[in-house]
């Protein structure tokens, strides 16, 4: 589906009976090889498809044909507990826009709405003034984005850290399992940022070149959206310190919880050892063992085992190994 955005008209999917040459912005949403065969043919323009959006190499993001610069950055978009990052491709020439993108962004939707309600008494927006609007829009929403992951990792450190965590093995491995999940998420997530808003700003510094012509106030815009990128690499970069601090403690109470659990074992195979010992002592029974005949022999070869249980598990307790005192 694609559709056509011209001041003060709302936007419409593309049918046969709409002329896209006029358009001032194409949508193309998940088009189909037909349909971006069909908006070539009707533009003279060539349009990026989904192998050229993905490919790397800052050449193939960023280049200009014969006036036409094509533009393309990997774009996070976050939905419920999931994050993903798609292609999206910018197409701009003098006087149209064309963007190719493979999701829904709340901030395209935004700019198409504002340009819809539009007074056509102030004319037509020019291709860079809708392109800069929606960088924008796509700015504000990974800032919201940063700001949610912000206040997860603020509650993920206050689980980390707080002193009434359960003490039981299976609850507290479990709490800890999943706080590794969600770092894990939030890791992945500020990473997708990070490489969105890198592609933001090559494009700006793209686009800056374009906009001699175009007023100062839209020259402005530019710039203070670039400091807004440079703003949130550097929040981005915060972000992600901490996502490798919680991680490390993390990992450094899942290893006293295994530690406390070696401990259990110690102590199971320490108290095991002389009973044992004790008991295998006295099952020999040689003819010339001195307790053989005793009458209390047996009573005694029983209090030996016991003590041999009960001083090991104090002096354990006393040591700290089952928890504090």
């Amino acid at each position: 589906m694609f559709l056509v955005r011209p001041a003060g008209v709302p936007a419409r999917e593309i049918g046969p009976d709409i002329d896209i040459s006029k358009a001032v912005w194409l949508d193309l949403i998940n088009p189909t090889t037909d349909e971006i065969d069909r908006a070539e043919k009707a533009l003279g323009t060539h349009i990026p498809r989904r192998e050229e959006l993905e490919e790397i190499e800052s050449s193939s993001r960023h280049h200009e044909e014969s006036g036409v610069l094509y533009l393309s950055t990997p774009l996070v978009r976050r939905a419920e507990d999931t994050a993903f990052s798609l292609p999206i491709g910018f197409v701009l020439t003098d006087r149209r826009l064309i963007t190719v993108r493979y999701a829904d962004y709340y901030g395209f939707d935004i700019v198409g709405r504002r340009q819809a309600e539009r007074d056509p008494a102030k004319g037509e927006p020019s291709a860079n003034e809708i392109l800069v609007e929606i960088i924008e829009e796509v700015i504000n929403r990974l800032a919201d984005i940063l700001e949610g992951l912000g206040r997860d990792l603020d509650a993920i450190s206050k689980r980390v850290f707080n002193t009434d965590r359960p003490r039981d093995p299976a609850r507290a491995g479990e709490m800890l399992r999943e706080t590794l999940r969600r770092l894990g998420h939030g890791g992945d997530l500020a990473s997708m940022t990070r490489d969105s808003l890198l592609g933001l700003d090559r494009i700006l510094i793209y686009i800056g070149d374009r906009t001699e012509k175009d007023p100062q106030a839209l020259r402005t815009r530019i710039k203070v959206a670039g400091r807004d990128i440079a703003s949130l690499n550097d929040f981005d970069t915060q972000t992600v310190n901490k996502v490798q601090f919680l991680l490390d403690a993390t990992l450094g109470f899942i290893s006293i919880e295994q530690n406390d659990g070696m401990k259990v074992l110690t102590v199971v195979s320490a108290i095991g050892i002389l009973p044992t010992l004790i008991a295998g002592i006295y099952g020999m029974n040689f003819h010339n063992m001195p307790e053989l005949s005793w009458k209390y022999g047996y009573p005694y070869g029983l209090t030996l085992m016991v003590l041999s249980v009960v001083l090991p598990l104090f002096w354990f307790w006393r040591r700290g190994w089952f928890g504090a005192r």
